[in-house]
């Protein structure tokens, strides 16, 4: 290597390193795409504390995905193999959402939707469970079906009441039986 090449490269190295030392490195926000404002230490040399609040959601943002916890409890000796299950449904305030559970060893996974009270079919479930009687379900109704790898299914009828509260009846293909509690 020449000495005019060994200089020239040992000004580009160093004008380099200066360019790139004047570079920060910023957090940005997520929603307003601007970098976090940097603050300074305090008098006593302490980092200063910056509260982020979130801002409010504005009209025409798609809704909040909201995850509801579930359990069931068994009815019948099938359902006593299985014990206490716990079930995830994952509401996409749309009227459609996904159910998962694990039941056996095997992870269910299916889907969950809300209906109306003219959804003839409702209450079906409700009456193969706890058998047959008059009921009246007032809250929002809703259908749930999960199937599993190992050829096991469940069908849910369930009717939320409050926010993220409610109850329900799970049917299995394999015969058990299991009432269904939402809610923290």
């Amino acid at each position: 290597m020449s000495r005019r090449s060994a200089i020239a490269a040992a000004v580009l190295c160093t004008s380099l390193a200066a360019a790139l030392s004047a570079c920060v490195v910023l957090p940005v926000d997520p929603v307003t795409g601007r970098p976090y404002p940097v603050r300074q230490p305090d008098a006593y040399g302490q980092p200063a504390v910056m509260v982020v609040t979130p801002p409010a959601p504005t009209a025409g943002l798609p809704p909040q995905v909201s995850i509801i916890g579930a359990r069931l409890y068994p009815l019948n000796p099938q359902a006593n193999k299985g014990g206490l299950l716990t079930a995830s449904v994952v509401d996409n305030n749309t009227g459609r959402g996904t159910f998962t559970l694990a039941y056996l060893g095997d992870n269910l996974q299916g889907e969950s939707t809300r209906v109306d009270s003219s959804y003839a079919a409702f209450g079906r479930v409700h009456n193969e469970v706890l058998g047959y009687s008059p009921r009246n379900f007032s809250g929002r109704r809703g259908i749930a079906n999960a199937f599993g790898s190992k050829g096991v299914n469940v069908q849910c009828e369930y009717v939320i009441t409050g926010p993220g509260m409610g109850t329900g009846v799970c049917q299995f293909s394999d015969g058990a039986k299991y009432q269904m509690h939402f809610g923290a």
